[in-house]
């Protein structure tokens, strides 16, 4: 059972709203902290997180009993309590055997593992062939939530590494302008479709699926189409009622939350889209990740560092959101993603005493491109009424050969980082603009306009090089900054009970609608 403690009710809260009432957005005595792993830096020196502070955020994690949780967590303890389950997708990409995972669990991930790379290398050789004895150009995901959105960030991201002569398209909507499009796109007779449903009885999803498997019938034939589908999910026999085959199946595990599931047998068309090695990466990478989470000391754990990091801004500054901001094309799709890891993990107003909270959990995260951005939304980030603490995830190595494209990409995240800590007042606002040999009145009029307050906080993660073992780094921080958040917020992060609702309100306006 994870610990169930207010944490209001610790002593490190009540130091803590002392230090930030008295200390506001002063960025005096802040931290200078960088944390380098593997190829990654996380740069925590624009954080209004002083060493002072995060000596008692860590107090607050020592509190809430947060090792016992981590250790809950990598045991595979049952910690998503209110659906009985352990929550494992760390053991997804697990290459070795240890003293905290079963062999029993082990061994299915593993055997799992192997059934998806001697597909999707068959598939890729030629070995198995499409119903016309030729080999599929196309695949096909279809899927929603957690059955997409992972997958077509990471696809995106990788694109530059990509060892797959397929290409890999998407269904995740009930809005069938994307069916029309896509049958545009493709020939059914080149087109492997992979059908991700953790319980293959999602609507969405299976709406989507019968089309494609009524037409194929209609077109390849009522036998040949069963080599056009693949499915994967927790339950085979509900792939098989289907009529997909056996050795078309591929399962996970019901200890596998679908926010979290791109690093399991959902993963398949990313695998075939880009090729099982790049995939293998990704995983090995989020398992680099995992061991850095579980084992460094709180002072040097990244993951640990940006969610006690959070908590400062959301809970003792009052910060609503926070922005994912990627100077990179290749990461377009992270904010999207993300915002699904954090907010249905984190996005509950119940604690797990059962009681209603009396403190901010879930910031909403928000986000785009960071270049486009400066010219949308950074207004608001400079000189708006609200915090928004902000990531700003730089690529140094770049796969384009457009060195002065880079140079000002670059340039504009370090600026940006700078205007929103740094700020401009009002003498140097004065000063520029009587350069411009002004009037006063002038200058008195235009002056509050152009000063920017500053301390704007910001955290610059740099990656040498997007490469598939980086970005399964960067993705499973991100996983464990939620799920220490969650622990200290004393709430459930792996349940999702606020989706059910609309969909059992969506039959009823299906069947009103129908009449």
């Amino acid at each position: 059972m994870l610990p169930r403690i207010n944490p209001t009710h610790t002593k490190a809260w009540k130091k803590l709203e002392n230090y930030y009432s008295a200390h506001s957005l002063s960025n005096n005595n802040k931290a200078t902290v960088r944390i380098v792993e593997s190829g990654l830096t996380y740069d925590f020196s624009k954080s209004l997180v002083s060493a002072e502070a995060f000596s008692m955020l860590t107090e607050l994690a020592d509190e809430c009993e947060l090792s016992r949780a981590i250790d809950d967590f990598f045991g595979g303890k049952a910690i998503n309590e209110t659906e009985k389950r352990a929550v494992l997708h760390t053991a997804l990409r697990q290459f070795s055997s240890n003293d905290y995972l079963s062999d029993d669990i082990y061994q299915k991930v593993t055997h799992e593992r192997s059934r998806i790379k001697n597909f999707v290398n068959e598939i890729l050789s030629g070995e198995r062939l499409a119903s016309n004895g030729k080999p599929f150009r196309h695949v096909v995901n279809i899927g929603i939530g957690g059955s997409d959105l992972g997958l077509r960030m990471a696809y995106k991201a990788l694109k530059p590494y990509k060892n797959s002569d397929l290409q890999l398209h998407f269904i995740n909507s009930i809005d069938a302008q994307q069916i029309e499009q896509l049958l545009q796109e493709i020939s059914l007779e080149e087109t492997l479709f992979v059908v991700v449903s953790k319980s293959f009885s999602t609507k969405e999803t299976l709406s989507n699926a019968n089309v494609f498997k009524d037409l194929c019938i209609e077109q390849l034939g009522k036998e040949n189409w069963k080599k056009h589908f693949a499915g994967v999910t927790v339950y085979p026999s509900a792939a098989a009622e289907f009529g997909i085959q056996p050795d078309y199946t591929f399962l996970f595990w019901d200890w596998v939350c679908g926010r979290f599931s791109m690093w399991s047998s959902v993963g398949l068309a990313l695998a075939l889209g880009l090729g099982y090695d790049i995939f293998e990466q990704m995983l090995r990478g989020a398992e680099k990740a995992d061991q850095h989470f579980k084992n460094q000391p709180f002072e040097e754990n990244i993951p640990v560092r940006l969610a006690l990091q959070g908590i400062a801004y959301t809970n003792f500054l009052k910060a609503q959101t926070e922005a994912i901001l990627p100077y990179s094309e290749l990461l377009g799709l992270l904010p999207t993603y993300l915002q699904q890891v954090a907010m249905e993990s984190n996005g509950k107003r119940i604690d797990r005493n059962g009681e209603v909270v009396d403190y901010a959990t879930a910031p909403i995260v928000w986000g785009d491109l960071g270049n486009n951005a400066q010219h949308s939304f950074f207004q608001l980030l400079h000189q708006g009424s609200w915090l928004v603490p902000a990531d700003f995830i730089l690529v140094k190595k770049y796969q384009h050969s457009f060195h002065e494209h880079q140079l000002q990409l670059a340039a504009n995240c370090y600026a940006q980082t700078e205007a929103l800590f740094k700020g401009k007042n009002e003498n140097e606002v004065r000063q520029q603009l009587q350069s411009k040999q002004l009037s006063e009145q002038e200058i008195e009029e235009l002056l509050p306009h152009k000063i920017f307050s500053g301390n704007k906080p910001s955290t610059l993660i740099e990656i040498d090089e997007l490469t598939p073992e980086n970005l399964g780094i960067l993705c499973s921080f991100y996983e464990h900054k939620y799920f220490v958040q969650g622990i200290i917020w004393n709430i459930y992060s792996f349940d999702q009970w606020g989706v059910e609702l609309g969909k059992e309100l969506a039959l009823n306006w299906e069947e009103q609608l129908k009449k």
